[in-house]
């Protein structure tokens, strides 16, 4: 098993019906106001940006993700990552009653070295960071929404 490779699937129900939602979630530099753990979106062009994030772990992840699908009408939205993180990341948009269920599917080898070293007795440390992450950002595009 290599210990520096995740598999990540978090389920959003959110109060929006799935066009608002992919509207939000499509503009990438706009989520550290609405996600505290996003601390900053650098847009390199129209389809790639450098995203530095940090959890309740002392450690930022800095990658480069670009773009691979953006499909409104199938409310798909899936980057590409290199960097601390290498791997792939996707949101799906589907309707969920009166308002949308974003899943959120996401595989990654963790390259930053610290990790790496850690990555044995720190995995369920860095699960539960991430599970907060989640958490917490689903929380802020939730009262981002309800702004909206």
């Amino acid at each position: 098993m290599d210990w520096s490779h995740y598999r990540f699937r978090s389920r959003w129900t959110l109060p929006a019906p799935p066009a608002v939602v992919y509207a939000a979630l499509e503009r990438a530099e706009d989520y550290p106001r609405w996600w505290p753990q996003v601390r900053e979106v650098d847009r390199l062009d129209d389809t790639s940006g450098v995203i530095r994030i940090r959890s309740v772990l002392p450690y930022d992840l800095v990658f480069t993700a670009r773009e691979v699908r953006r499909d409104p009408a199938a409310g798909v939205l899936e980057i590409a990552m290199v960097g601390d993180l290498e791997g792939w990341a996707r949101w799906t948009i589907t309707p969920d009653g009166t308002g949308s269920l974003a899943s959120y599917d996401q595989v990654v080898e963790v390259r930053k070295p610290l990790m790496r070293r850690l990555a044995v007795p720190g995995r369920p440390l860095f699960r539960a960071n991430h599970w907060l992450m989640m958490r917490a950002g689903r929380r802020g595009l939730a009262t981002h929404l309800e702004a909206v």
